[in-house]
């Protein structure tokens, strides 16, 4: 999908850059900021707190939208908004900033950005899931992450134990839905078995081997797809946004900007139509597993499946990560906790003298095994 087209000037076109997720105090004036244990906007400078309020933007519910119209640009411009972005040189994530800011580091791998003063205009997120887990805790649960990562250099860890803040970062999914018909042939396998007699040692034994009778097998299988989540950053290693699943979207919230204060967002980088062509490979391999049980048997093989997609719909939602990224020694290491649960993922930096002193241990503890066998 490329990017929508410019839309023409009017009084209904949609927020400019000039407009940030800050909201001020209604008692000092200071900036609100979401706080994820008490779930309320809270002021750091007068501690008053505000709940999340409804708003001119709120939805009524996760709408989802047409995925035929996006693909086709013919969105209302109620659905498309332009943020300013800065593109890191380095790894390529697209952190939204606020209009006051002109330099900052990235979050995702510690290299300086200059902020670009361009416009980015993307499709609005409907859906958002609150941090539920604030940075102390976070903290606390990558030093725990860490301190069980025996191989890694005690530097690094003291360093990443009494470093700098963590970054709390909204990061942009697609979520897919679909109705999905799917027309298939086969084999069901059938195991049976037949006694064969063999030689050993110049000894006739009668062994059990397992045999297959193949049959045809056709039908038709049908499911809902509800949610099918796919990652739309580049920022970040799959195996590590994989590995802090599941995420619980039962918590999904319509999207307001409240949630987002003192916070960033990161804008989409996986086009629309990537992200369908991701969610059908899920899709896919679903529907494989349904095929395979519908079929029965001890054993199947699938020769064809012929799928029809209809009511395809999607959602771009947000998804709270607090991330740190660490230079020790010129090396750059990234984690990331679920701002939902709490789970941990990260690099797994090793230390090479922690990994030979290991071996050396461990030859020494061979030798003594072996000279006490010796003497027995």
């Amino acid at each position: 999908m490329t990017t929508p087209p410019p839309p023409p000037a009017s009084q209904d076109s949609p927020a400019t850059p000039d407009e940030s997720h800050r909201f001020p105090c209604e008692q000092c004036g200071s900036d609100y900021r979401y706080d994820p244990k008490n779930q309320t906007l809270t002021c750091d400078h007068c501690g008053h707190t505000d709940q999340i309020s409804d708003g001119p933007w709120r939805a009524t519910g996760l709408r989802e939208l047409d995925f035929d119209t996006a693909i086709a640009q013919q969105l209302p411009e109620a659905e498309i908004e332009v943020t300013r972005i800065s593109a890191c040189p380095n790894c390529a994530a697209q952190v939204e900033f606020d209009p006051n800011t002109h330099a900052k580091e990235c979050p995702f791998c510690a290299s300086p950005v200059v902020v670009d003063t361009g416009e980015n205009r993307h499709i609005k997120p409907k859906g958002v899931l609150p941090f539920g887990v604030d940075e102390r805790s976070a903290h606390k649960d990558m030093s725990a992450w860490l301190g069980k990562l025996w191989f890694a250099p005690n530097g690094l860890k003291e360093y990443a134990r009494k470093g700098r803040k963590m970054q709390g970062i909204y990061v942009p999914y697609w979520t897919f839905d679909a109705d999905t018909k799917s027309n298939y042939s086969g084999q069901r396998g059938t195991v049976y078995y037949v006694t064969e007699t063999r030689m050993v040692d110049g000894k006739s034994e009668s062994h059990q081997v397992a045999k297959v009778r193949w049959r045809p097998a056709s039908g038709r299988v049908q499911r809902w797809f509800d949610d099918v989540l796919v990652l739309a950053s580049k920022s970040l290693p799959k195996r590590y946004t994989e590995a802090l699943e599941p995420w619980d979207l039962s918590a999904m919230e319509p999207y307001q900007p409240q949630y987002l204060a003192g916070f960033r967002a990161e804008a989409y980088a996986v086009e629309l139509q990537d992200g369908y062509t991701e969610a059908r490979d899920k899709m896919d391999r679903v529907i494989e597993r349904d095929v395979r049980f519908d079929i029965g048997g001890d054993r199947q093989r699938i020769h064809d499946i012929n799928t029809s997609v209809s009511e395809v719909t999607f959602k771009h939602v947000l998804l709270p990560v607090w991330l740190a990224a660490y230079k020790y020694r010129g090396k750059t290491y990234r984690f990331v906790v679920n701002g939902q649960s709490g789970r941990v993922q990260g690099e797994r930096p090793y230390s090479a003298w922690k990994i030979a002193g290991a071996v050396v241990v461990g030859l020494i503890i061979a030798a003594g095994i072996g000279y006490l066998a010796a003497q027995q």
